[in-house]
């Protein structure tokens, strides 16, 4: 063998070895939380949890389990319908709801009920103008309960939804039309083509939508916390925050994780070794189906009752809340909360999307348990509750720069201080591991549409593992990746428990901004940072949507 030909044949295993050691060391680093939530757990006794099991335990469950199922089938629903209808068929509006139903995303699921609270509670607009009208008095009539199971859901379904419409858009922008037309050749309509073809196709992207939409689901507090409903994750802070038994919330978080182990093994077990690969999918499209009359009526209709109540209303009922608050967003003050959002959100999002290839392609590259448990790993953080994530980074980040500072200190006289704790680099890995389960979620939607002979004609023509991942992968999956950006930056902007707790002295963001007011029960100033939250995370949204929308 020649001297090049080894130096190749080297250079292959170098570029291996330094991909496998950075997807092993992410997966390390969401790891470490949950091992010292675990530590915490068995470190202490069973007599709160014995406690729980005997008065809230079971409704911690069943509400839980009740919550999880109502907002998979409704982001489902949503999703799946949204994400066909704007793809595979033109209706007037069509262009404009593509984008317009990613909206949504950028609301937090908290303000959404502060907005829904101040029209539907009983001192709101709808029932104040109801009881003026009918002459009705306050126990005259019946009303839905917002602060109810059901009103959590609505509002958790209303901003969620758009992680399986996104995933399932760039799914069925990526199909190729060769496999529909065939279907309807062999006699199946639209419809049935739809169901028998285009959907099974979508299954991975679309089972990584809403597994994305139920694990944000069992770890939101903010929404379930203002409604009153108590799940794991009120039970987690109730005795994390309030009760300061961090042996029972620890406790508490590992039947979280343990839930989420589940759901993730159920839905590989339900997606079993099926694969697709269409090596003629950029041949031709999927053509469109032209809806007119009623038909096209009917589904502009249904693309805009998300829209509207997801992000029109809101933006109405916050805007209109926030006309006689006292804040100047154009003072130096909102200037910086707007600048320290911002460059958290980008610096994670980039960390994160890094981080989800490093694992996506270790998955792809050494196929085996290893590598399916390394995603595991890496998927699990999305479950934990942010305070939770951020307390068990904190702990042996914490004594690490403790026993720096005293090293230095004893060595050469010098105080290194709080080098990792009082940085937003800490924090930033909080984020990584809270959320690297969506950027794995996109990655892994448009994994699934390179053809494994890619991969073989890339090692055949010289590339290594660096090489294969930098010339065929990339570019084939810039439309998934750009939707992971998308999705971590605007959940980052979102975020409120680990930046509450992580975040750098005197270094406060829009979203602990708008958490101190409605803290204080100004409401009305709490919906102008909460407006900003919005409006930073729509440009994004629209930008990466438009991006998207020119693969097809």
């Amino acid at each position: 063998m020649s001297d090049q030909a080894l130096h190749a044949r080297q250079k292959t295993r170098d570029g291996a070895r330094a991909l496998s050691g950075l997807a092993l060391f992410v997966a390390g680093l969401c790891a470490l939380p949950m091992l010292a939530v675990l530590v915490a757990a068995l470190s202490g006794g069973t007599e709160t949890v014995q406690h729980l099991m005997e008065t809230v335990l079971g409704r911690y469950t069943r509400t839980t389990l009740a919550l999880v199922v109502l907002v998979a089938l409704g982001t489902f629903m949503i999703g799946v319908g949204a994400a066909w209808l704007v793809t595979m068929t033109r209706f007037p509006g069509a262009r404009f709801f593509e984008i317009a139903l990613v909206l949504p995303l950028a609301f937090p699921a908290y303000v959404l009920a502060y907005a829904y609270t101040h029209v539907l509670d009983h001192s709101g607009i709808v029932q104040t103008v109801l009881r003026d009208v009918t002459g009705w008095g306050p126990r005259d009539y019946w009303f839905p309960d917002i602060r109810s199971l059901g009103g959590a859901a609505a509002m958790l379904v209303l901003v969620l939804y758009p992680y399986v419409y996104l995933l399932a858009r760039a799914a069925f922008i990526q199909q190729s039309g060769t496999t529909f037309l065939a279907a309807r050749a062999l006699g199946s309509n639209p419809w049935a083509a739809f169901f028998k073809v285009s959907l099974p196709l979508a299954r991975p992207a679309i089972a990584g939508g809403v597994l994305l939409a139920v694990m944000e689901t069992i770890a939101d507090f903010g929404t379930v916390a203002y409604f009153g409903v108590q799940t794991f994750a009120t039970g987690i802070y109730t005795s994390w925050f309030s009760m300061f038994d961090r042996v029972a919330a620890a406790q508490l978080a590992l039947c979280l994780l343990s839930f989420a182990l589940l759901l993730a093994m159920l839905e590989r077990l339900q997606r079993g070794d099926a694969k697709y690969h269409d090596p003629a999918r950029q041949a031709q499209t999927v053509p469109a189906m032209v809806l007119s009359g009623w038909r096209g009526m009917a589904a502009a209709l249904l693309c805009a009752v998300p829209v509207l109540f997801g992000a029109i209303l809101p933006i109405i009922v916050l805007f209109s809340m926030g006309i006689g608050s006292e804040q100047n967003l154009l003072s130096a003050r909102y200037l910086g909360f707007i600048q320290n959002s911002a460059t958290l959100a980008s610096v994670a999002a980039v960390v994160t999307v890094l981080a989800a290839i490093s694992v996506g392609f270790f998955q792809r590259m050494r196929a085996g348990r290893t590598a399916q448990g390394a995603a595991y790993v890496a998927r699990l953080g999305y479950a934990v509750p942010g305070g939770v994530i951020a307390v068990g980074l904190m702990v042996p980040f914490a004594a690490f720069d403790n026993a720096l500072d005293a090293w230095m200190r004893a060595t050469f006289d010098v105080s290194t201080g709080l080098l990792i704790t009082g940085s937003i680099w800490l924090l930033v890995i909080a984020y990584m591991v809270r959320f690297l389960a969506a950027a794995l979620g996109a990655y892994e939607g448009g994994q699934a549409m390179v053809h494994v002979n890619m991969d073989s004609a890339s090692r055949s023509l010289g590339q290594g593992p660096v090489g294969t991942l930098r010339r065929v992968h990339l570019p084939i999956l810039a439309p998934s990746l750009l939707t992971a950006l998308l999705i971590v930056f605007v959940d980052v902007m979102k975020e409120l428990p680990a930046t509450l707790i992580m975040r750098p002295f005197n270094f406060d963001t829009l979203a602990v901004q708008a958490y101190r007011l409605a803290s204080d029960e100004r409401l009305e100033g709490a919906a102008v940072p909460s407006l900003v939250i919005v409006a930073m995370g729509l440009l994004p949204v629209i930008l990466i949507c438009r991006q998207v929308g020119r693969n097809r």
